[in-house]
């Protein structure tokens, strides 16, 4: 019997655990500054709890590729295609501007 009743508790011990890891998510969510420029809301999201922006280009031979931007320990990280060369459009290279203006601001506080 001792074990029919544990499973209720697990439950609730879950349930719990989710709700507090729900409400750090949006606690971050809530940290991160308003979207000043359109174009970073377009490549912005969240992955893995970790707030990323990424930027399509293409690579010398026209292959699609991105250019990803992240904060990490108070520091803008860019990373580009692995190996390779990234091309940017106009409109690409002004997304690419407002995510690092974005995650500047992250790095400020």
């Amino acid at each position: 019997m001792e074990f029919m009743d544990s499973i209720p508790a697990a439950r609730a011990t879950a349930a719990q655990a989710h709700h507090r890891v729900g409400a750090v998510r949006t606690a971050a969510r809530s940290a991160v500054p308003a979207v000043t420029d359109p174009r970073a809301a377009q490549v912005r999201r969240y992955e893995g709890g970790q707030l990323v922006w990424r930027v399509q280009c293409g690579d010398m031979i026209n292959r699609e590729r991105c250019v990803t931007v992240l904060v990490q320990d108070d520091q803008v990280v860019l990373v580009g295609p692995p190996g390779e060369t990234a091309r940017l459009t106009a409109g690409q290279l002004g997304q690419l501007r407002a995510a690092l203006n974005e995650a500047a601001k992250l790095t400020e506080r």
